[in-house]
């Protein structure tokens, strides 16, 4: 997939803004998350069948039969989370490590679980991920998350999860953000922050995830 250098042409940082000017109107009023989602070359993370579309505003299929999301999704996700340079953040589900790219613009340290191994193992060669900063990947079970990196300031999920997963809220320093979408046929995207006794959550619109599954896939 990723084994021919791709260029950043005019055109693709063309597109891009237009894509980031849709978000806008789509209610991303968070500068530094457009900035980031400007910076981040979406035709990398896609087939070359597929490159052409990378600026629309549409999710697509990538290997292990995952997707990449939206960039609303992404944009959302990302603005919930309130990035501050230097937080580190569990992200549960790397896919195509678009997210996780996105995330590292903001200066943040992303710490990665992906339990698909034939994706894991695809992103060894994905020559654009070296060339960043702040992103170590795992290859394991997001439900069981990093207890030995923990604490994080934030976690974002990746998929849809059957439930809240308590060792992820384990894992959250208090006043910490966690972004996650929760439930089967309907989804809530769920924006949850850990208190001293527990945590608060808030559905923050509607989601439309891959399941999140436990184990390790070979």
């Amino acid at each position: 997939m990723h084994h021919l250098p791709k260029e950043d042409t005019y055109l693709h940082k063309g597109l891009r803004k237009k894509l980031v000017e849709e978000l806008r109107t789509l209610g991303i009023t968070d500068e530094k998350v457009l900035d980031a989602v400007n910076k981040v070359p979406r035709h990398y993370f896609l087939d070359s069948a597929l490159e052409r579309y990378a600026y629309e505003n549409r999710a697509f299929p990538i290997a292990a039969g995952q997707t990449i999301s939206h960039p609303f999704t992404v944009a959302l996700q990302t603005q919930i989370l309130e990035v501050k340079p230097y937080e580190k953040i569990l992200e549960v589900g790397t896919g195509s490590a678009y997210q996780a790219c996105v995330l590292a613009m903001l200066g943040a340290k992303i710490f990665s679980i992906e339990r698909q191994q034939e994706l894991f193992k695809q992103m060894n060669q994905f020559e654009y991920l070296k060339t960043l900063n702040g992103i170590k990947r795992f290859y394991g079970d997001g439900f069981e998350g990093l207890p030995s990196y923990a604490p994080f300031d934030k976690v974002i999920v990746t998929a849809a999860a059957p439930y809240i997963p308590e060792k992820l809220i384990q894992q959250l320093k208090v006043g910490g953000i966690m972004v996650i979408p929760v439930g089967d046929e309907e989804q809530q995207m769920k924006k949850i922050v850990k208190t001293a006794t527990g945590y608060t959550e808030e559905v923050v619109g509607k989601a439309y995830f891959v399941p999140m599954l436990t184990g390790k896939q070979r």
